[in-house]
């Protein structure tokens, strides 16, 4: 398998609802959206979502079968300067384990690093343990800082990287 990382912009709105409808239909309860709030949602909230100034959003492409297997987006953080963060990060089930996640990862935190950041942010559902893993592997550790607030009083876990030239750049 050989896999291709390809920025997409508005235009491109169709391919990431295919496959921002795919990761909420195969992992509902790992991100903050819903599957039902983004089916029926007009082409007009689609590209708004792949418009955030200075963000980049990330699909990648199986070359071989020429399908999309995951996606990732970074955006600047609400300071805009001491951090960036990584949101609806997502990987087909049927290539999980093959370095999508850390190709996507290390894309996301060489865009950091371009954008003059130190430190990268992600929040996870703490019972995401494969999640978890995969960030830790590419150099996340569980911040003290608690996440946004869930439904069942719980907390997302909030998890940074610090950044450099040299580490965005392997991974």
């Amino acid at each position: 398998m050989t896999i291709e990382l390809r920025a997409v912009s508005a235009e491109d709105w169709q391919a990431w609802r295919k496959v921002r409808l795919a990761a909420l239909t195969d992992a509902p309860g790992a991100f903050g959206s819903r599957f039902q709030e983004w089916v029926d949602a007009p082409d007009d909230r689609w590209r708004d979502r792949l418009s955030v100034p200075g963000a980049i959003n990330l699909l990648a492409i199986d070359v071989d079968g020429n399908a999309p297997v995951g996606m990732a987006t970074g955006t600047p953080g609400k300071d805009h300067g001491s951090y960036a963060e990584l949101i609806s990060m997502w990987v087909d089930p049927a290539v999980r384990g093959r370095g999508v996640a850390t190709a996507l990862i290390t894309a996301i935190a060489n865009w950091a690093v371009s954008t003059g950041v130190a430190t990268l942010t992600l929040s996870v559902m703490p019972e995401n343990i494969a999640a978890r893993r995969a960030y830790e592997r590419n150099g996340f550790a569980v911040s003290d800082e608690p996440g946004n607030l869930l439904p069942d009083g719980r907390h997302e876990l909030v998890m940074l990287r610090e950044l450099s030239p040299e580490r965005a750049v392997t991974g």
